[in-house]
């Protein structure tokens, strides 16, 4: 596991519910390779999407450990983790997470601001990356005026702006037609020959199988994806 991009060492992760107590994740170890393309399978509440929160530096766990890029990511403050978040994950998330008063252009420029690459305002990089994904007709639309499918290419390009090493997706497809989802499956496919190490969510077994290795979820731990095939 030493030269693993990421790697997650006896995490654990348990909520408080009132007086209940639920435990999400139990005790996964898992390493991911740079250049790898995971995809977590199983069925609902079985820890898939908690597992990419962790790895995001969106949650943080009860015990155990997170790697990423040799940083412990689970040791961060908010700001040191606001900026290694920045410069090493992209996102996408199957409710896109689009800023509604945003354009189309504001929404994919918003994280190279936050990062400050740019001393004055420069919206090339966002222009190319929509156009890459089918967009760069519609910058200057809001998200309301976008299709579900059109929404979620906005959201990819939003995640590949700073062209992070590792993109993080939940459920992509999750609320498209099997026609744009196929879009955005073969956008995906892209960017893992680009390079980028992807860890995928998914509940669509066509998208799982794009994948370079699978693993299945079930009840907070990690199972042997390969027993799927």
């Amino acid at each position: 596991m030493a030269e693993s991009l990421i790697k997650l060492d006896r995490v654990a992760r348990t909520y408080q519910i009132g007086e209940r107590s639920f435990e999400a994740l139990k005790g996964v170890t898992l390493a991911v390779d740079q250049g790898e393309f995971l995809a977590i399978v199983g069925p609902s509440g079985s820890g898939k999407s908690t597992l990419l929160n962790l790895v995001a530096g969106i949650d943080k766990p009860s015990s155990g450990e997170v790697w990423v890029e040799g940083v412990r990511v689970d040791m961060l403050d908010e700001n040191a983790l606001a900026r290694w978040r920045g410069r090493s994950i992209g996102i996408v998330f199957q409710f896109f997470q689009l800023l509604p008063t945003l354009t189309v252009l504001e929404n994919v420029a918003l994280p190279g601001h936050l990062r400050q690459l740019w001393a004055r305002p420069n919206l090339t990089p966002a222009r190319e990356m929509l156009a890459r994904v089918g967009m760069g007709d519609h910058l200057h639309k809001l998200p309301s005026e976008l299709s579900g499918g059109e929404k979620q290419r906005v959201a990819l390009a939003r995640a590949l702006v700073n062209d992070p090493p590792i993109l993080i997706a939940d459920e992509p497809t999750g609320n498209l037609d099997s026609a744009t989802g196929a879009t955005i499956a073969a956008l995906l496919a892209e960017q893992h020959q680009n390079g980028k190490t992807i860890l995928l969510v998914t509940h669509e077994r066509s998208l799982a199988e794009l994948a370079s290795r699978r693993i299945e979820m079930r009840d907070g731990r990690v199972w042997d994806g390969q027993a799927m095939a």
